[in-house]
């Protein structure tokens, strides 16, 4: 659901630019003041030529033409005008205010030229749409499909434009007109770009051209496109239904299983660790073997704490129930026990004492080899001068490289220290060690001259609790001690 969601919310992206954004909103305000810029300007041009073509005085002259107008852009050949209104940062101001009775009438020769004007504005509009109103240097109507006579100086973009200055304004339609339906062929939207451009004659003001047009319906336009719209519509919908299957496949899909799998482990289904089906992305495969290699380890441990458990408990049971026996013994006929029947059964007492002293003190040891505190560098050669003066029975020959190995000074005496134990143990009165580096291990070979362990007992010796020397006290624990901890120091 969360995908679907996301899914969605990306699909909605382009809509909520075109709704709440306005992009193509905006577009067609640019392209609706664009058209009427271009058109404001042949007006403009036959306008100029009118002017100037008329008697001097004939028409009233506004102020010279400014230094620079921000809305043009000027180089070497061309003054052109690039439409710069905005929905989302130009004001829409409130619908053009009425025409005001002019100040200073239009003179006779800009009335006559208006009238030979009017002509080219009528047609200009049944095809463009678009209202035109040509103005004199005071801002009086003297062209257009009405108003002719009346001032619309007092308008702020007339007034800019009387000043010598292109403008460029968003309007509220006027609400006294209907709108229009949706299918009308303009006027589709609520606002209205009115532009106001200078007519300049001989570098002052001679005139002004004020058109205004409704920029087209964006519903219209989207009707025009909608086989396109539509197609685009099915074109998103395929590629996130891909995407939602494609993330279903591979990412969904395979944490489900992980998840199950995970149910079943946990209900002692060991059967159920192993590779995914579905692997899904390399993160998530990568994952999935981390937590499967976890879960194998912690099943192989727990299986290891239970036989440990067994083990434990058998190797205490034994001693505990020999004490036993001889302590309920002492206590039902100790009176009628003689001195040397007391000292055995103490004696034997005291033996088990020991020999569960020794396998607590020796499980501990476990312990601390299973979870040793890593780090520390200690040379070979400081190891076994260290283990000779502790078993000064065994003549050591140290040969090969003086290697350093990775561990604390302690732990490599307690490594080495079993082995030599049970070299000692065994029979033997001579050890060899060599070592030399192997890649980025270490590989140190130990022998000596015991009795050495038999062929059924090899598979065996690491193996905790086996021992050949129960009988002498053995535990069984040395050699799984030094495989605790050459297995933590890698």
């Amino acid at each position: 659901m969360i995908t679907a969601a996301l899914i969605f919310s990306a699909i909605l992206i382009p809509f909520v630019s075109v709704v709440f954004l306005r992009l193509y909103e905006n577009q067609l305000v640019r392209q609706a003041e664009g058209e009427i810029i271009g058109q404001a300007a042949i007006l403009a041009a036959t306008y100029e030529r009118v002017i100037a073509a008329a008697p001097s005085g004939a028409f009233p002259v506004g102020p010279e033409r400014p230094p620079h107008d921000p809305a043009v852009s000027e180089d070497e050949r061309y003054t052109p005008i690039v439409p710069a209104l905005d929905l989302t940062s130009s004001p829409i101001l409130r619908p053009r205010p009425p025409a005001d009775i002019a100040a200073t009438p239009a003179s006779a020769a800009a009335v006559h030229a208006g009238e030979a004007l009017s002509g080219i504005t009528q047609s200009a509009q049944r095809t463009t749409l678009a209202g035109f109103r040509l103005l004199d240097a005071n801002g009086v109507v003297i062209a257009g499909r009405g108003d002719i006579g009346l001032s619309f100086a007092h308008v702020p973009e007339v007034r800019a434009a009387m000043g010598g200055r292109f403008s460029a304004v968003m309007r509220q339609r006027d609400e006294e007109i209907p709108q229009p339906p949706l299918y009308s062929i303009s006027r589709g939207t609520n606002v209205r770009v009115f532009v106001a451009m200078p007519v300049f004659v001989d570098g002052r003001v001679g005139g002004v051209v004020y058109a205004s047009r409704t920029p087209d319906n964006i519903l219209r336009q989207l009707y025009q496109e909608r086989f396109k719209v539509g197609a685009a519509a099915l074109m998103v919908l395929a590629a996130s239904s891909l995407i939602g299957v494609a993330f279903v496949r591979t990412i969904a899909r395979p944490i489900r299983e992980l998840a199950n799998r995970a149910e079943a482990i946990t209900q002692n289904g060991r059967e159920a660790i192993g590779p995914l089906r579905t692997h899904g992305t390399q993160e998530l495969y990568g994952l999935s073997r981390s937590l499967m290699t976890m879960a194998k380890r912690l099943s192989d441990r727990s299986e290891y704490l239970s036989t440990f458990a067994n083990h434990v408990s058998h190797e205490l049971k034994t001693p505990l129930t020999s004490l036993r026996g001889a302590a309920e013994l002492m206590r039902d006929g100790g009176a009628s026990m003689t001195p040397e029947e007391s000292r055995r059964f103490l004696s034997n007492m005291l033996v088990d004492v020991e020999r569960m002293t020794v396998l607590l003190d020796q499980l501990r040891e476990l312990a601390r080899a299973d979870n040793p505190r890593l780090g520390g560098r200690v040379a070979l050669s400081d190891i076994v001068s260290a283990l000779r003066q502790r078993f000064p029975v065994l003549q050591v020959d140290f040969a090969g490289d003086d290697v350093v190995l990775s561990m604390s000074p302690e732990n490599g005496v307690i490594l080495f220290g079993h082995l030599f134990e049970n070299a000692v143990n065994h029979d033997s009165h001579r050890m060899a060690i060599g070592a030399a580096p192997d890649g980025a291990f270490v590989r140190v070979t130990v022998a000596d001259d015991g009795t050495g362990v038999s062929p059924g007992n090899r598979d065996r010796i690491f193996d905790p609790f086996f021992t050949t020397r129960r009988s002498e006290g053995g535990t069984g624990m040395g050699l799984g001690i030094v495989n605790a901890l050459v297995r933590a120091h890698g």
